[in-house]
């Protein structure tokens, strides 16, 4: 094999509770539109008929408590505060059941949208890359396995900007369950150890500027922060 001509820089694993080693990051899939609340605050109408996709570069993926530059490209930057699990086994085509199975750990994640380009975008009925795949822009805090936690319809999830609440809900709000994602993605897709998916946001998304302080957090898991450094 010849050697490579340049040297990429390395992806972030992805620290988890009562271990020495992290996770590596192999794929990130996001759920678009799972809260119904939000949904209706950007204009729109949940899809019930199936959940539906896209996906963030691992290469764009960062851990709780960076600092990063305002992005280019944006003059309305927005935060959404999610769920995001690990899955820790291969399979495909699961039943709900094997679907259980197949979830390794849970953490809290930030994705955060490029909110111009992606609704210039989508009124094109274009890609959203430019409005999601965002350098920086998927942002993981410590894995927590499934032994040690799980998701419950009373669980909180919320998001403060500069210590102030802007999403507050419960994931009793979400319409495709972990159990139920997994089941139609895998259909799909080969998921493998490596495959990250992030389950949606709650309503109160909203625009942050540089100097802003995020951080938010889901009972039970490790909380999340990002500070914005001035624009680039």
């Amino acid at each position: 094999m010849s050697d490579s001509l340049f040297t990429l820089t390395p992806i972030p694993g992805i620290p988890v509770r009562g271990e020495s080693g992290t996770y590596p990051i192999g794929r990130i899939f996001c759920v678009g539109r799972n809260y119904a609340a939000h949904a209706a605050e950007m204009g729109n109408e949940v899809d019930r008929e199936a959940p539906f996709y896209f996906t963030k570069s691992p290469a764009n993926a960062i851990l709780t408590g960076a600092t990063v530059p305002y992005p280019p490209g944006t003059e309305n930057f927005h935060y959404e505060m999610e769920l995001a699990f690990a899955i820790g086994k291969p399979v495909f085509r699961a039943s709900r059941a094997e679907a259980w199975d197949a979830v390794y750990a849970y953490s809290c994640a930030l994705d955060m949208t490029r909110r111009d380009q992606q609704i210039r975008e989508r009124d094109k009925k274009r890609p959203w890359d430019l409005g999601k795949d965002v350098e920086n822009a998927a942002v993981f805090a410590p894995l927590t396995r499934v032994a040690d936690w799980s998701p419950h319809d009373n669980t909180r999830i919320h998001l403060e900007v500069n210590g102030v609440i802007k999403q507050d809900a419960t994931l009793s709000e979400l319409i495709w369950k972990i159990d139920e994602i997994v089941s139609h993605l895998s259909g799909y897709y080969h998921l493998r150890p490596g495959d990250l998916v992030m389950t949606g946001t709650p309503a109160g998304v909203g625009p942050v500027v540089a100097g802003d302080v995020i951080t938010g957090g889901i009972d039970g898991l490790d909380p999340i922060a990002l500070t914005l450094g001035p624009a680039e």
